[in-house]
């Protein structure tokens, strides 16, 4: 309907203007009574009248022209929603797994797999095989990201998505220690290490494929959008366990109960896949083949340690902050309240819950911010209310109240979200094309190997060592954050970079 409303309003257009310039052929030529006395003018001004009655085909190679230019910007953008979509719901599947990990882990599997263990080892122990996953996800980041700079963003998301959810479906299946001793949590640690290499790679993947699609103008927002995965897949994962706790009595729950949730993820998975197959490849990644410039990215590894190695390290710096403080107040904060603070399982799921929806209001600001004011400007903003709650997070708590409680953690995993809101932009537009998955997935992956991870585990032995004080926590997330602020204070803005460039050296 449109395109034929488009025709009908050219052809009156078409119609009109070889009229007025036929009437002005002919008042020039004599047919008026202001008759020219140029006759060469005149015979060539009356071909030129013969040309204009026949020249419908060239106005109309302009109508199709602009048509055709329409429905390009209409594709682009549908292909754009897509590719947001599909980054986004397969991101927020895998995050789900990723993030259920996290909170059984802090709270039932101690006692599943690591039985032999005193209690505090045993959570240890537990906390640990969380790390594991997170340390595999430099090397999925290294390995897919090469793959991606050479074969494309859109097929190393269908891999990472399949390979996560397989993992994810056989970590519900697994037996307990009781029932086949070590063999239980050596199982348990193969398969995290599995999922963690398919993070590595999925989460970047996500990131480039949604934010190379966007236009210019809508980058930060887009980024804000990918921004609130990791936040809703803790609420999925959080309610699903807070639903099944309620439901469910404790011997049950601890039986099988915590599986539903793994085993059903995998329908999730699937739909994931069904929609990133329906997207395109990226108009960055399709420049580079179109120019030739791809021939440079058959080592993009090589490329960032020999040309982009103070920018990955730069930003590395900053997301060690972020990632930290992600994964303190996800993963140790439920730790503390229910095992050092005494708060019921159930309240500390839905004090997580709130937290989490105030983490993606923040990613959503962030992001949006970011388009009007910058990144850089945007980034310090929520680096610096970051540090505010670092300071008083653990004295709140403290109090023992669920509003004040509920209130902290919300603005505290706000405005870290914020961050991570801004992160996928920010990276993706300090890298060329061509070593731009390897470098922004090894950055990220990198804050999270040393910070993110290791975090609740230095949270709990900190905790342990100052009998139950948690300014050592304190310190320790305040001199993060401190240096997170001071990498982007000395960074460039990139609002305004061209995605589709080429490294220059």
């Amino acid at each position: 309907m449109r395109r034929q409303e488009i025709k009908n309003s050219q052809a009156v257009f078409e119609r009109h203007f070889r009229a007025i310039s036929l009437c002005a052929m002919q008042f020039r030529c004599g047919t008026s009574r202001f008759q020219s006395a140029n006759n060469s003018t005149c015979s060539s001004q009356k071909r030129t009248v013969q040309q204009i009655r026949h020249s419908g085909d060239d106005m109309s190679f302009f109508a199709d022209s602009d048509l055709a230019a329409e429905e390009h910007s209409a594709q682009a953008h549908l292909m754009a929603r897509r590719a947001v979509a599909g980054a986004t719901v397969g991101t927020a599947l895998e995050w789900f797994d990723f993030a259920l990990y996290g909170v059984v882990a802090a709270t039932i599997f101690p006692k599943l797999f690591f039985p032999s263990l005193d209690p505090t080892a045993s959570l240890l122990a537990s906390l640990a095989s969380f790390w594991a996953g997170l340390a595999a996800r430099p090397l999925g980041a290294v390995i897919c990201g090469m793959l991606g700079d050479r074969w494309g963003r859109r097929k190393l998301m269908l891999i990472t998505v399949s390979v996560m959810g397989v993992s994810s479906f056989l970590m519900g299946l697994l037996p307990t220690y009781h029932q086949v001793g070590i063999l239980a949590p050596t199982l348990l640690v193969t398969l995290r290490i599995i999922q963690g290499f398919a993070l590595g790679g999925e989460s970047t993947g996500a990131q480039l494929m949604a934010v190379e699609h966007a236009s210019a103008n809508r980058r930060g927002l887009y980024s804000g959008l990918l921004g609130i995965c990791s936040p809703l897949s803790q609420i999925l994962a959080n309610f699903s366990l807070f639903t099944l706790a309620a439901l469910l009595s404790s011997d049950d729950f601890d039986a099988w109960g915590w599986r539903v949730p793994f085993l059903a993820s995998f329908v999730l998975v699937l739909l994931g896949i069904y929609i990133r197959r329906k997207v395109s490849e990226t108009p960055a990644f399709e420049a580079l083949k179109k120019t030739g410039a791809r021939t440079r990215a058959t080592n993009p590894l090589g490329t960032v340690f020999k040309y982009h190695w103070r920018t990955a390290l730069r930003l590395t710096l900053f997301f060690c902050g972020p990632a930290a403080l992600f994964y303190l107040i996800v993963v140790f904060s439920l730790s503390y309240l229910t095992k050092h603070l005494g708060v019921p399982k159930q309240t500390g799921f839905m004090l997580l819950m709130v937290a989490n929806v105030c983490a993606i209001a923040g990613a959503l600001v962030g992001g949006y911010l970011s388009d009007r004011i910058g990144r850089k400007r945007a980034l310090m903003i929520g680096s610096f209310c970051t540090l505010i709650c670092c300071l008083i997070y653990f004295p709140i708590l403290n109090q023992n109240s669920i509003a004040m409680t509920m209130a902290v953690m919300g603005a505290f995993l706000g405005f870290t979200q914020f961050q991570s809101g801004i992160q996928p932009v920010w990276f993706a537009e300090s890298f060329p094309t061509e070593a731009r998955y390897t470098g922004s997935a090894l950055s990220y992956s990198g804050a999270n190997l040393l910070t993110g991870g290791p975090m609740p585990i230095v949270a709990v032995a900190l905790l342990n060592a100052f009998n139950g004080s948690p300014w050592a926590i304190v310190a320790v997330c305040g001199s993060l954050n401190l240096i997170s602020f001071l990498m982007i204070a000395i960074s460039r803005e990139t609002k305004d970079t061209a995605l589709e460039r080429s490294s220059t050296h």
